[in-house]
């Protein structure tokens, strides 16, 4: 493979990493996605250092949870949303920006909307249940790496990646 067909084909075959729309602090909310049609993320709690919530609004319908990773639901839902969700909100328009959360959540804000809580004024939000676990669990996945000692070698679970100087 001759170079500029070899560096053409790295750059198509790795995936941008988007950078923050802002810098965020993790401590609040280590995890923060969109994902399988919701906005959602993995929450510390503001009295218990051993305990996280797993908070997420569905994209459309508006729907939303908080409970612990281990499903017991969150006592701050009470018709509203909680604090945690609130959080999430906040700190998923520092990584994203408003814009992309109000698409991706198909929710219609004003053009001077810069914040969480503009996007949460918009919500015709209700409360559904939803199961923790699966979010919970990618949340863990993602520290697991932390973990890991640098190395150019590639990850079994990574397997589907292309290896660098690859054929096609």
């Amino acid at each position: 493979m001759a170079d500029a067909e070899l560096a053409a084909w790295r750059r198509r075959s790795t995936v941008r990493v988007v950078p923050p729309a802002r810098p965020r602090k993790l401590a609040k909310v280590p995890f923060v996605e969109l994902a399988d049609g919701r906005l959602q993320g993995v929450v510390s709690s503001g009295s218990d250092v051993e305990r996280v919530y797993v908070s997420s609004i569905a994209a459309g319908t508006h729907a939303y949870h908080c409970s612990t990773n281990n499903n017991r639901p969150c006592g701050g839902l009470r018709g509203v949303l909680c604090k945690h969700l609130h959080a999430l909100v906040d700190e998923a328009v520092l990584q994203y920006g408003v814009d992309r959360v109000a698409r991706y959540l198909r929710v219609e804000v004003g053009d001077g909307a810069s914040s969480g809580g503009d996007l949460i004024a918009a919500l015709d939000a209700r409360h559904e249940p939803t199961p923790a676990a699966v979010v919970f669990s990618r949340f863990l996945r993602h520290l697991s790496y932390l973990e890991l000692p640098g190395s150019t070698a590639p990850l079994p679970e990574l397997h589907w990646f292309p290896a660098t100087g690859a054929g096609r």
